[in-house]
């Protein structure tokens, strides 16, 4: 019996900032060959000898130059199928309340940044699937008191 293979070997994490007393999620265009010009929020993959949350980190820094941060863990997944490769696709994602002083500073993999209120930051979002995790996280980090038990 054949399988579709499943990688799990990177992270997400959406980044959420209050601006005006609003939650904003930060989206970031991609400059890069994979995902070219596609609006998203920081993923990664994870690099070895590395754990989920240390690459979460690494990406946040090295993406967006921010270091001051509360992480959680989304309990949500991107997942994605590969009709290329023959392979799903599936990464933690991981939500980071950042420091309303903390200024974002691009890598070279990303041409622009925008931080959007919810509703916009569901439409701006490319990726089928990106949208749902959105909801998610707004129903359950700002519409309610994010779980102690999924802080980081």
């Amino acid at each position: 019996m054949a399988m579709i293979p499943i990688k799990s070997n990177g992270v997400a994490v959406v980044l959420l900032k209050k601006i005006n007393d609003t939650y904003h999620v930060l989206l970031l265009k991609r400059a890069s060959p994979i995902l070219n010009n596609i609006w998203c929020y920081i993923g990664g993959a994870i690099e070895n000898g590395e754990t989920a949350i240390e690459a979460v980190y690494r990406e946040i820094r090295e993406e967006t130059g921010i270091t001051e941060l509360a992480l959680y863990s989304s309990n949500q997944f991107d997942q994605i199928f590969s009709p290329q490769d023959n392979f799903i696709y599936m990464a933690p994602v991981f939500v980071g309340f950042v420091h309303k002083e903390q200024s974002v500073i691009l890598n070279s993999e990303h041409s622009e940044y925008q931080w959007l209120p919810f509703e916009k930051a569901k439409e701006m979002v490319s990726l089928p699937g990106n949208e749902v995790v959105l909801q998610s996280i707004e129903n359950h980090f700002v519409k309610k008191e994010p779980l102690k038990y999924l802080r980081i």
